[in-house]
């Protein structure tokens, strides 16, 4: 798993037909494109679980990203504000939660 990039408030894409996506911009000034996998609460806060995709839609390294979700209510467009996680603790709570999600997803689907 990958902790790469800094954060751009990002743009969601809220379209039905499509997942919704978010861009990042990293330190580079290059932008990725990513996939919103889940919204986690750890703690008491919400976190992003995102995974890069090309073009295609498809996975870029199979890394995902991990970023503190906010939304901003005196935002009149509600984007949301996506930031940064620097320190270890709060990032391997948030990995082991998404573990724990996957380990339900993966349940689920043995259950239909």
């Amino acid at each position: 798993m990958s902790r790469e990039g800094l954060l751009d408030d990002g743009c969601v894409d809220n379209t039905p037909e499509e997942e919704m996506t978010v861009d990042i911009e990293l330190e580079d000034g290059t932008t990725v494109n990513c996939a919103v996998i889940t919204i986690l609460e750890v703690d008491g806060k919400d976190y992003i679980v995102l995974l890069p995709i090309n073009d295609k839609g498809e996975s870029i390294d199979g890394n995902v990203w991990f970023y503190r979700y906010e939304e901003d209510e005196s935002d009149p467009n509600k984007e949301p504000v996506l930031t940064y996680i620097e320190e270890d603790d709060e990032y391997e709570a948030v990995a082991d939660a998404f573990d724990e999600f996957l380990d339900e997803e993966e349940f689920m689907l043995e259950e239909d």
